[in-house]
């Protein structure tokens, strides 16, 4: 059971090592990049539950099923916009092909267990990093915002605001005193966010520049627009997935070291 899981681990680690170079260039992630890793590791998770069957029926049914749970989850928060494709996608496949933990790691086995959870947890704690070295280059530079603005973005040239990455983070407007301009309240951007709409994204602007062309003579008006900026998910997905694998449940970890454990 332990050398098929190390080889699924193996191709989903090179797999998704990839996909993050491709999402910090492109900000994509084609479908076709996860057909060699699934064929590689699918097999071996059905050869390592094989394995888990023949050994202990019940755990082997309670991991179908953690999984089975997992992957729906993530196919639903896609579908509402919450996660991205590849995102869910790559937390989708690690549940499928590495419930378990194919070693030890070296701060032990989490109580539950699961892979993919630990997977989880480490990405969103190493992601936390992010918000503080924006706002550490934002204050490095000299870039003001009101709270909290700085930790998630940062400003850039208006007449060079499409070949950058990220969702503009400010409205403007003509007025009679010239260009006005406001951050977008962050429960307005959230709300916007789930809907899927109202949000001006980078991308767009370099795709479809006659149909942003009103917003495009704005930003450079203004000169230096805001845009949230953030790390593509798969990246600290990637980070969690090494770490899960040599070190185990940072979350988990953590809490033992509170509790004097």
């Amino acid at each position: 059971m332990i050398f098929p899981l190390m080889v699924g681990a193996l191709a989903i680690g090179i797999t998704l090592l990839y996909a993050s170079v491709l999402d910090l260039r492109d900000r994509r992630v084609p479908v076709l990049t996860w057909y060699p890793m699934l064929a590689v590791a699918v097999p071996m998770a059905v050869l390592a539950y094989a394995g888990l069957l023949s050994q202990d029926w019940m755990l082997a049914l309670r991991y179908l099923s953690l999984s089975l749970v997992f992957s729906v989850i993530f196919y639903l928060f896609a579908l509402m916009r919450l996660f991205g494709g590849a995102d869910a996608y790559a937390l989708i496949f690690i549940a499928i092909c590495v419930p378990l933990f194919p070693l030890r790691p070296l701060l032990g086995y989490p109580p539950l267990g699961f892979l993919p959870f630990s997977v989880l947890t480490n990405a969103v704690i190493l992601n936390l990093v992010t918000p503080l070295g924006i706002a550490l280059h934002n204050l490095r530079r000299g870039h003001r915002a009101p709270f909290p603005y700085p930790f998630f973005g940062f400003p850039v040239p208006g007449d060079d605001i499409q070949r950058t990455f990220g969702f503009v983070m400010e409205e403007f407007e003509e007025a009679p005193e010239g260009l006005r301009r406001r951050f977008i309240p962050i429960r307005t951007a959230l709300a916007r966010m789930v809907r899927g709409e109202g949000r001006i994204y980078t991308r767009d602007l370099r795709e479809h520049p006659d149909r942003y062309r009103k917003e495009l003579a704005l930003y450079r008006r203004a000169g230096q627009v805001w845009i949230s900026y953030g790390v593509p998910f798969i990246v600290p997905i990637t980070a969690g997935f090494v770490t899960a694998l040599a070190l185990g449940d940072i979350l988990y970890a953590v809490m033992r070291l509170a509790a004097g454990a």
